[in-house]
Parts: C-alpha cells; structure tokens; sequence
C-alpha cells in the first residue's frame, strides 16, 4: 500500500548509506525531494520535511542511522498534526457517525467497510440510507449489508433525508444499537444544495463525528475538498479510500497537516474487510520497511478465533493437520483482507506486497482448483490425506474436472505445506519462521 513512498525512502537513504558527509546529506535530501514530489506530495509539505530531516540530521552528525531517525521523527509529527486520536463510543448509546463525501468517493462502500470494522469490534451497527439522491445509493447499501450481515434503515417513497435520519435513530435508541452510521448524499461537485442538505441532517443527527470519504485517487483536490467540507460543516476526520489504486499514495503524506484534520482510516483494497485504521507511530514504520506487527496482530485476532487457533496447533503438533483444515484457514486469511496489505506489515516483505498486489484469495485460480479438489472428496478422504491413493486420486480428478498429475501436484504441496507448518509450530519455531523470513526479504529491506 505505501510501496512507492517506501521507495522514495530507500532510493534516499542509498545515498547516504556509505557516507558521512554534507555531500552525501544534500545528495539524499535532493533525492528524496524529486521522489516525493513524483509521488504527489504537495510541495509545501515536501519542503518543510526536508528542512526538518537537514536540520535535525546536522544537529546530531551526519550519518545514515542519524538520517534514519530524523526521517523517522519528521514523518511522525507530519501524521500526527491534526489530532491523531482512536475511535471514541459515546457513554449514552448509540454513538452516532456521519459519513460525508463526494459522490464517486467511494462514500457507501466506506460506509460498509466501516460497519463491518465496527463489528468485528462487537458493537451493534446500524446503518441508515439517507442519500436519497442517487438512485443506486440505497440498493447499493442493500447489497452490502447484506454481504456482511448488517441491519439496513430505509424507508421506501421518503425524499426527505431528515425524516429518515429522525425516525432511525428512534429505531435504533428502541433496539439499543451501539453505533449508527448515516450514509448521506454526494454530489459530483460542492454546492449550496449539498451543503444546506447536510446541515440540515447534521442537525437532526447531532453526530458524535463527522467522516469525509476522500478519493485518494484525486490526489491534491482530495484535500482542497476535504478543507471546504471541514470550513462549511466540520468534519471530525478523513477516510481515504481507493488507496490501493493510487500508484503514487503522497495524498496520506499531507492530508493532516494541509486540512489540520486527522486521517482515521485508509481503504486498502476493494473487499469489505480492507480498511485500516491510521496510527501514525505504524504507519511511519511501514513506510521506512520495519512493517507493523501490531498492526498484523490485530488483523489476525479478529479474523481468527482463538480457542480454534489452539486446536489447530496441537493438530499440527501431530501431524494431523487435514484438507478441512486447510479450508478453515483459507477462509480466516479472506477475512484479513488483501494479502499485499498484510505483506506490508511483515518487516522485510514490503517489497514482496509488490509481486503479489493483484493476489486475491477468492478469485486465485490455484485456490479455486484446491477447493473444487477436496470438494470432490468423501469426508473420510478429507480427514486422511493417507487414504488417497490412485484410484481415489482418478475419482478425484474426474470429479472436480483436472487432471491426476495436477492432483498429485496439489496434493503433495499439501504435505510439504503441512511439514512446514509442524516444523514451524515446534519449540523453536518462531527463530526458524524468523530466519527464513530475513532469507526472504532482507534484501529489500531499508538498513537500520
């Protein structure tokens, strides 16, 4: 996701790497200057980090570990200007939230993105329809909750935004919901209709915080609209969405500073479970490559249930681990979102979410073939991997349509996948999984 940032920071520190002097500093900043402003950083933004990083650098002897931490420092306080804060619930429910954006933002399916973050963090979610002026607006949001089982406030033959928001959040004060998020309208531009319509439901909603949903995809007008919705409604935050799309990212870089509005959370791929909250301590972290193990701690809790993650452990202990079992975990790794997100927080992978951007584990034809393989399978045959032998292999084969050498192929990654996985679950699992893991991406990493 910040691949091209990340780059501009390791293209800079090359040329200080070897070097200790004035030369090779300005040789850095100068580099770091042509790739920042290519990655659209605003050129203000651009300026003031460099002069920090220079002066700070100098102050304490130029070298790369010095260069490092003034890089490391200055794009901290970049991210946190604004008012970097977690998300805070209302002490009498329901805490009430409202989404405000341009249309084409990618405003609704944020909305979605963030119901279902809200969720997974065991919170009753209601989300209310009130964008009555684009006709797929309210089907749309139909079609999302439903994918990721959440209640869906509308009411039909309603032109009036503030009706809809008065009497949901009646329904949702009655049904104790925890958090209730309102999907308004959006126009393709700002202008005093807009405005007036969300002011009025501003009113009526009395929100908690206001959310703009920012295209990143944009770039610099992202901010120059987020600033005019701050000056003329008040918003609490920023969402960038469609981050993964932006092959040049910069937009994150000075969105805090140049609105003086926190970023709270970035959409980091097209799957309802890609969104990611922004903290700029790890943030900062994965752009200089040291990845975000917090972060990935916190994907892998909610996406995976614990006393089942026990389980699986002792069965892998034994060597007991099945195509079942393979199937569960495949469908626990959707939930994480994209794989080059979770990539990008490995320290040492960063470069490696490059090669795999466009995986996907729903549509990896290798995945398909895997499930439509053990689909084809008795339930016995699923349970021991032992039992398959060629003429099981040729029923397989016919069944799911490919061919025994594929099967056999399949079959025996498996057992190699399954080895791995016992060797790795052992007692000195963790150094062997850490070793092979600096085989595998120190190379790309930045030097500490």
């Amino acid at each position: 996701m910040f691949n091209t940032l990340t780059d501009s920071f390791t293209n800079a520190i090359k040329k200080i790497r070897f070097h200790d002097d004035e030369k090779a500093l300005t040789k850095a900043l100068d580099e770091l200057k042509k790739n920042l402003l290519k990655a659209d950083v605003n050129h203000k933004v651009v300026k003031e980090l460099l002069a920090k990083v220079q002066l700070d650098t100098k102050a304490k002897g130029i070298g790369k570990e010095q260069f490092l931490e003034a890089l490391r420092i200055g794009l901290y306080e970049l991210l946190e200007i604004g008012g970097s804060k977690g998300f805070i619930f209302a002490s009498n429910p329901p805490t009430v939230i409202l989404m405000s954006g341009l249309q084409g933002s990618g405003k609704t399916t944020t909305t979605g993105k963030l119901a279902l973050y809200l969720k997974n963090k065991q919170k009753r979610v209601l989300v209310v329809a009130a964008d009555l002026q684009r006709l797929a607006a309210v089907e749309q949001l139909r079609q999302i909750t439903a994918q990721i089982g959440i209640e869906l406030y509308e009411q039909e033959n309603c032109s009036n935004p503030v009706e809809v928001v008065t009497q949901a959040l009646k329904y949702a004060r009655s049904k104790i919901y925890d958090v209730v998020l309102i999907d308004t309208a959006g126009r393709l531009a700002i202008d005093h209709e807009l405005m007036n319509e969300l002011e009025a439901v501003k009113k009526v909603a009395n929100p908690n915080e206001i959310f703009y949903v920012a295209d990143s995809l944009t770039g610099q007008d992202a901010i120059k609209t987020a600033t005019t919705f701050k000056e003329k409604i008040g918003i609490d935050g920023v969402i960038l969405s469609k981050y993964d799309g932006d092959s040049k990212g910069g937009i994150a870089l000075g969105l805090s500073s140049q609105v003086q509005v926190p970023l709270r959370f970035i959409g980091s791929g097209e799957k309802m479970e890609d969104l990611e909250v922004f903290i700029p301590e790890r943030v900062v972290n994965r752009l200089m490559g040291f990845g975000d193990i917090e972060g990935l701690a916190e994907k892998t809790a909610s996406a995976i249930d614990q006393v089942a993650a026990k389980k699986l452990t002792k069965k892998i202990q034994k060597g007991q681990f099945n195509f079942n079992d393979f199937l569960e975990q495949m469908e626990s790794m959707k939930k994480m979102g994209s794989m080059s997100s979770i990539m990008g927080m490995i320290p040492g992978m960063g470069n490696m979410s490059k090669a795999i951007k466009d995986f996907d584990f729903e549509n990896s034809s290798e995945l398909k073939n895997i499930k439509a393989m053990v689909s084809s399978m008795t339930k016995k045959e699923r349970e021991d991997p032992e039992l398959l032998n060629n003429s099981r292999k040729q029923r397989i084969a016919v069944g799911c349509g490919l061919t025994q050498v594929e099967i056999n192929r399949m079959i025996k990654q498996f057992k190699n996948a399954g080895k791995m996985a016992k060797k790795f679950s052992g007692p000195k699992g963790m150094k062997d999984l850490q070793a092979l893991m600096g085989q595998m991406g120190g190379a790309g990493a930045i030097p500490r």
